[in-house]
């Protein structure tokens, strides 16, 4: 265990090209939507540096940044601390998330050809073997993955650059009840697969309005499970 609780192996490499702190950025970013850094984590300058194997200036840098974008919290005489999102917070959030997934899901039924339907019907079935090997980090991959290929089969660049903005509060918010929803939460996407390849633009805007929303109410309900 690293001195800051991390678990080992969570420390990601800053090997990609580009400024420092942006990439520190990106790896403190990282760090806190999987939950490595939960959320009202004190964030030490000194302790997250020697992790990264950087100086603190770029940490501090990542870390005011962080706070400007509402991921981490800077308060006075005390430090930096991972954002603790409030109920309302997440509600409205994981509202937003339900009206774009399901514009996206009726228009991925309406323009999605059959490589577009196999290539979701082959990131399911790698959620499946995440789910039955109890791997919540790549079930949680997996299941960005297969969102975000619904919404590039919808080909709508807008509504995909809307998503892309909630994208990673979506996979902050979802990480603590990936176990909870589990298998059923790809019986889901199973379904939705199938409206999209019958084109039934109908079904598969309301299997998708479905599906956020059990992910809502399981967020809601995380505490009493």
């Amino acid at each position: 265990m690293l001195p800051t609780g991390l678990p080992q192996g969570t420390v990601p490499k800053l090997e990609r090209p580009g400024p420092l702190r942006d990439r520190v950025y990106e790896a403190l970013l990282e760090l806190i939507t999987t939950r490595a850094l939960r959320p009202g984590r004190h964030l030490v300058e000194s302790e997250l540096a020697g992790h990264l194997g950087v100086s603190r200036q770029p940490v501090r840098e990542a870390l005011q940044r962080l706070n400007t974008e509402g991921w981490v919290e800077l308060r006075p005489a005390q430090g930096a601390f991972v954002h603790e999102p409030t109920e309302e917070e997440a509600d409205q959030l994981l509202t937003v998330r339900t009206l774009l997934e399901a514009e996206a899901a009726r228009l991925a039924a309406l323009n999605a050809g059959r490589p577009g339907v196999e290539a979701l019907e082959e990131l399911c079935a790698e959620g499946e073997k995440a789910v039955e090997a109890e791997d919540v980090d790549r079930a949680v991959a997996l299941n960005a993955a297969f969102h975000a290929k619904v919404m590039e089969l919808a080909g709508n660049t807008v509504l995909a650059e809307l998503a892309a903005q909630v994208d990673r509060r979506v996979r902050w918010y979802y990480t603590p009840v990936a176990h909870q929803r589990g298998r059923q939460s790809w019986i889901e996407h199973r379904g939705l697969i199938t409206a999209i390849a019958d084109r039934d633009e109908q079904r598969a805007t309301h299997l998708m309005r479905e599906h956020t929303e059990h992910t809502r109410r399981s967020y809601h309900e995380r505490n009493a499970s």
